[in-house]
């Protein structure tokens, strides 16, 4: 049985026309990836949830890779995939030193709800609020949950949509090949 890739539009990807669609767009994502692999995060002024100024263009790890992943707290795939990496994140730090940032696109009568959830989910993460979606279209996101892979010299190594169950050990293997890579 397929696996079902689940979005916040609550779309079957499992149809035969989807299964097309999902080919052609991942042709596409392909050469998207391809191509902003070079590109750097763009200059975006976000608060974190404590209200904190944070430049995207200045998210960073200390040399090593990151995961930026966009969600909203009404996103019923953000939150598992959220909370399927956040149930594994300490052993993903310990292994690897990768750092999560989250980025809530929850309009602004509805950020007063990205705290409370943060902190009931017990999320370590470092939360950043997209109230006006300035960093969510600067970054080309168009569907939730997105998450992109950024490389230990802040570029884009890769970028993806939707959320499978498990999914999230695709990522922890990406940030150790770009780990592997960068040693040699």
């Amino acid at each position: 049985m397929p696996r079902q890739v689940s979005t916040c539009h609550g779309i079957n990807q499992n149809s035969t026309k989807m299964k097309v669609t999902k080919l052609l767009l991942a042709l596409l994502l392909f050469v998207g990836v391809t191509a902003s692999a070079f590109a750097q995060l763009p200059s975006v002024k976000l608060k974190d949830i404590n209200g904190k100024t944070i430049d995207t263009a200045t998210l960073s790890n200390d040399g090593k890779p990151f995961i930026i992943s966009f969600f909203a707290t009404w996103c019923k795939p953000c939150n598992r995939e959220l909370k399927a990496i956040n149930e594994v994140y300490a052993d993903w730090q310990d292994e690897t030193g990768v750092r999560v940032v989250a980025v809530s696109i929850d309009e602004a009568q509805n950020a007063q709800k990205v705290k409370p959830m943060v902190d009931a989910a017990g999320w370590e993460y470092q939360v950043l609020l997209d109230p006006n979606s300035d960093f969510r279209r600067a970054m080309g996101v168009n569907m939730i949950p997105h998450v992109f892979v950024i490389d230990g010299n802040g570029k884009i190594a890769e970028s993806r949509s939707g959320y499978t169950e498990g999914g999230e050990q695709h990522l922890i293997d990406k940030v150790k090949e770009l780990i592997a890579a960068s040693k040699k």
